[in-house]
Protein backbone atom coordinates (compact mmCIF):
# COMPACT_ATOMS: atom_id res chain seq x y z
CA UNK A 1 0.00 0.00 0.00
CA UNK A 2 1.22 3.66 -0.74
CA UNK A 3 2.26 5.85 2.45
CA UNK A 4 0.62 9.18 2.82
CA UNK A 5 3.77 11.49 4.34
CA UNK A 6 2.11 14.44 5.73
CA UNK A 7 -0.71 16.76 5.41
CA UNK A 8 -0.36 19.02 2.49
CA UNK A 9 -3.28 21.79 3.04
CA UNK A 10 -5.78 22.18 6.12
CA UNK A 11 -8.41 23.93 5.52
CA UNK A 12 -10.83 26.75 7.50
CA UNK A 13 -13.78 28.42 6.47
CA UNK A 14 -14.36 32.53 6.78
CA UNK A 15 -16.91 34.35 5.72
CA UNK A 16 -14.96 37.71 5.93
CA UNK A 17 -11.46 36.58 4.15
CA UNK A 18 -10.24 40.37 4.44
CA UNK A 19 -10.65 40.15 8.55
CA UNK A 20 -8.36 36.16 7.78
CA UNK A 21 -6.15 37.80 5.56
CA UNK A 22 -5.43 40.65 8.41
CA UNK A 23 -5.61 37.91 11.37
CA UNK A 24 -3.11 35.14 10.13
CA UNK A 25 -0.69 37.70 8.01
CA UNK A 26 -1.07 40.39 10.56
CA UNK A 27 -1.06 39.17 13.90
CA UNK A 28 -0.43 35.68 13.61
CA UNK A 29 2.84 36.38 11.11
CA UNK A 30 2.08 33.56 8.34
CA UNK A 31 3.24 34.64 4.66
CA UNK A 32 -0.05 35.11 2.50
CA UNK A 33 0.56 33.31 -1.03
CA UNK A 34 -2.73 34.17 -2.87
CA UNK A 35 -5.95 35.90 -2.14
CA UNK A 36 -9.05 35.90 -4.16
CA UNK A 37 -12.85 36.10 -3.38
CA UNK A 38 -12.90 32.75 -3.23
CA UNK A 39 -10.05 31.84 -0.53
CA UNK A 40 -6.82 33.08 0.86
CA UNK A 41 -3.85 31.13 1.33
CA UNK A 42 -0.96 31.17 3.67
CA UNK A 43 2.58 29.45 3.88
CA UNK A 44 3.32 27.36 6.55
CA UNK A 45 7.15 25.98 6.42
CA UNK A 46 6.06 22.31 4.17
CA UNK A 47 2.46 23.17 4.22
CA UNK A 48 -0.71 25.24 3.32
CA UNK A 49 -3.34 26.84 5.33
CA UNK A 50 -6.55 27.45 2.94
CA UNK A 51 -9.23 29.45 4.09
CA UNK A 52 -12.54 29.49 1.56
CA UNK A 53 -15.42 31.61 1.56
CA UNK A 54 -18.16 28.51 2.50
CA UNK A 55 -20.44 30.18 0.27
CA UNK A 56 -18.82 30.67 -2.43
CA UNK A 57 -16.66 26.63 -2.09
CA UNK A 58 -20.06 25.23 -1.39
CA UNK A 59 -21.27 26.30 -5.08
CA UNK A 60 -21.87 23.29 -7.56
CA UNK A 61 -20.04 23.64 -11.15
CA UNK A 62 -16.83 24.65 -10.23
CA UNK A 63 -13.27 22.44 -11.18
CA UNK A 64 -12.89 21.45 -7.50
CA UNK A 65 -15.79 19.93 -6.02
CA UNK A 66 -17.90 21.71 -3.76
CA UNK A 67 -16.79 22.20 -0.07
CA UNK A 68 -17.72 23.50 2.95
CA UNK A 69 -18.51 23.28 6.81
CA UNK A 70 -20.86 25.19 9.22
CA UNK A 71 -19.22 26.41 12.63
CA UNK A 72 -16.33 26.60 14.12
CA UNK A 73 -13.37 24.81 13.05
CA UNK A 74 -10.06 24.01 14.85
CA UNK A 75 -6.37 24.30 13.96
CA UNK A 76 -3.30 23.67 16.01
CA UNK A 77 0.03 25.51 14.93
CA UNK A 78 3.10 23.94 16.72
CA UNK A 79 5.16 26.02 18.88
CA UNK A 80 8.19 25.91 20.95
CA UNK A 81 8.18 25.65 24.63
CA UNK A 82 10.14 28.84 24.97
CA UNK A 83 8.26 30.59 22.98
CA UNK A 84 4.93 30.52 24.96
CA UNK A 85 6.10 33.59 27.04
CA UNK A 86 6.48 35.88 23.55
CA UNK A 87 3.03 34.37 21.92
CA UNK A 88 0.82 35.11 24.97
CA UNK A 89 2.67 39.27 25.25
CA UNK A 90 2.47 39.54 21.14
CA UNK A 91 -1.54 38.26 20.82
CA UNK A 92 -2.34 40.73 24.33
CA UNK A 93 -0.55 43.44 22.39
CA UNK A 94 -2.65 42.72 19.38
CA UNK A 95 -6.39 42.53 21.43
CA UNK A 96 -6.77 38.42 21.08
CA UNK A 97 -7.65 36.95 24.04
CA UNK A 98 -6.44 33.92 24.96
CA UNK A 99 -9.52 31.52 25.64
CA UNK A 100 -7.48 28.34 27.50
CA UNK A 101 -4.31 27.28 28.30
CA UNK A 102 -4.06 23.41 28.94
CA UNK A 103 -1.14 21.99 30.54
CA UNK A 104 -0.85 18.19 28.68
CA UNK A 105 0.18 14.94 30.69
CA UNK A 106 2.52 14.45 27.72
CA UNK A 107 4.48 17.07 28.06
CA UNK A 108 3.63 21.00 27.22
CA UNK A 109 1.30 23.65 27.54
CA UNK A 110 -1.36 24.58 24.77
CA UNK A 111 -2.77 28.19 24.15
CA UNK A 112 -5.84 28.17 22.74
CA UNK A 113 -7.81 31.81 21.01
CA UNK A 114 -10.40 32.08 18.07
CA UNK A 115 -9.96 34.07 14.58
CA UNK A 116 -12.25 36.53 13.37
CA UNK A 117 -14.34 33.40 12.12
CA UNK A 118 -14.39 32.32 15.68
CA UNK A 119 -12.22 28.90 14.67
CA UNK A 120 -10.31 27.81 17.13
CA UNK A 121 -6.43 28.24 17.06
CA UNK A 122 -4.05 26.82 19.03
CA UNK A 123 -0.40 26.95 19.55
CA UNK A 124 0.48 23.47 20.64
CA UNK A 125 3.86 21.85 22.05
CA UNK A 126 5.05 19.15 20.17
CA UNK A 127 4.85 16.59 22.49
CA UNK A 128 1.25 16.65 22.38
CA UNK A 129 0.85 13.24 20.04
CA UNK A 130 4.26 11.77 21.92
CA UNK A 131 5.79 12.94 18.51
CA UNK A 132 8.75 14.92 20.06
CA UNK A 133 9.35 16.25 16.81
CA UNK A 134 12.05 18.83 16.32
CA UNK A 135 11.93 21.96 14.53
Amino acid sequence: MPKITRIFETVLYADDLKAAVEFYNGVIGMELIQSSDLFVTFRCEDGVLLIFDPKKSGQQGRSVPAHGATGPGHIAFAVRAEDLDSWREHLRNNGVEIESEVEWKAGGISIYFRDPADNSVELAPTTLWGGGWAF
